[in-house]
């Protein structure tokens, strides 16, 4: 059976995570300390073999990998970029105020938080709110989005080897997304990842496991 080691970073700060905004598929530079970040995941993963290196297609993402990857020493390690694990798309709400984005997506669902949706629905609920909540219904409802993620394990499985390391770059809520899904409860997914933090899971022909979650050293 093929078996896959993923670890999982999301990117450095950008503008939008130091301004508290929605940062889905829109985009914003990273801060000095999102190159910070990136430099210390860099030299926290320089000693794991990675077969493979992706990121996500926002620039946030790619430039987060890039920096790892020079950190790392691993300039000559084959890099594939996909749209499969963007971070969840928000529609209408899109670069809103992350707090006033919540509390009109929950607050008819008696939730006027992030933390307070999750904690008495679930990571897909808030999906699903705020999928009604969007006066364009452009965001991602639950459904959408593990179709989207579900095609990024898909391409993982089929390009990579058994045994390899894998280097993903991914965004907040799709890392604590997967684990909340795949992590069997033993993690806290009302804590965000922190930006540059390292998630290892474990992907096979029968599923994924989480082994560990928003760890800043291995």
């Amino acid at each position: 059976m093929k078996r896959i080691t993923l670890y999982l970073v999301r990117h450095g700060q950008t503008f939008f995570n130091r301004y508290n905004r929605m940062q889905g598929w829109s985009d914003s530079p990273l801060t000095e300390k999102g190159i910070a970040d990136a430099e210390l995941a860099g030299k926290q993963l320089s000693k794991v073999n990675f077969a493979q290196a992706y990121s996500s297609d926002r620039s946030r993402a790619m430039d987060t990998a890039k920096i790892i990857l020079k950190k790392s020493f691993y300039l000559d390690t084959p890099y594939t970029i996909t749209p499969h694990f963007r971070e969840e798309f928000y529609g209408y709400y899109e670069g809103e105020d992350s707090a006033k984005a919540w509390y009109m997506t929950g607050a008819s669902h008696d939730a006027k938080t992030f933390k307070e949706i999750i904690t008495k629905y679930s990571l897909d609920a808030s999906k699903d709110f705020m999928k009604e909540a969007d006066p364009f219904n452009d965001a991602e409802n639950a459904a959408e989005y593990w179709a989207r993620v579900g095609k990024g394990f898909k391409q993982i499985r089929s390009e990579c080897s058994d045994g390899d390391n894998v280097l993903m770059v991914s965004h907040g809520t799709t890392i604590r997304s997967i684990v909340g899904k795949f992590g069997n409860g033993q993690f806290d997914v009302t804590v965000s990842p922190m930006n540059g933090s390292i998630t290892k899971v474990v992907l096979t022909d029968e599923g994924v496991t989480v082994q560990s979650y928003n760890e800043l050293t291995l």
